[in-house]
């Protein structure tokens, strides 16, 4: 399964990390279909570098022709003049294979709980923060994931 590729390689490199978006939706009991995999990292240059390394290693890589120097050091850019919220990886053997490593968000600060699915334990996001951070977003699907996490808290 591709979640247990992603969680292995990233505890395997011993990244901190948060599972974010569809998956932390799903994983705290609310019924959301996703595809990719959203995640937050710890906000320094080693954990961007080791990210990109563990990715790479299960077959998947950037989307933008962008290493994890010149997102770590030009992720203010990235942000406010591209738009660029996540740094995007997919396998180009599988396209549903998808890994978003989100560029405003610090794993280190977030407030996480650990959740056993897929026979691993996982790093994911609180209610709270998840509902904190989707508000910030506030596309149609976010709006719809607030109210079902809203009916877990």
């Amino acid at each position: 399964m591709f979640i247990c590729k992603v969680i292995g390689a990233l505890e395997k490199s011993d990244i901190t990390y948060a599972l974010v978006g569809g998956y932390a939706v799903t994983l705290h009991g609310a019924v959301r279909g996703t595809v990719d995999i959203d995640i937050a990292i710890a906000m320094n240059r080693a954990s961007f570098e080791k990210c990109e390394a563990a990715l790479k290693s299960i077959g998947l890589e950037p989307r933008l022709p962008v290493t994890a120097v010149d997102v770590f050091n030009f992720r203010d850019e990235y942000i406010n003049n591209r738009n660029m919220v996540a740094w995007s990886f997919s396998n180009p053997k599988n396209p549903l294979e998808m890994v978003d490593v989100l560029m405003t968000e610090d794993a280190a600060s977030l407030k996480t709980v650990r959740k056993e699915a897929f026979g691993l334990k996982l790093n994911v996001v609180s209610i709270s923060e998840l509902i904190a951070m989707k508000k910030k977003s506030a596309r149609p699907q976010d709006i719809e994931d607030i109210k079902a996490l809203e009916t877990l808290q």
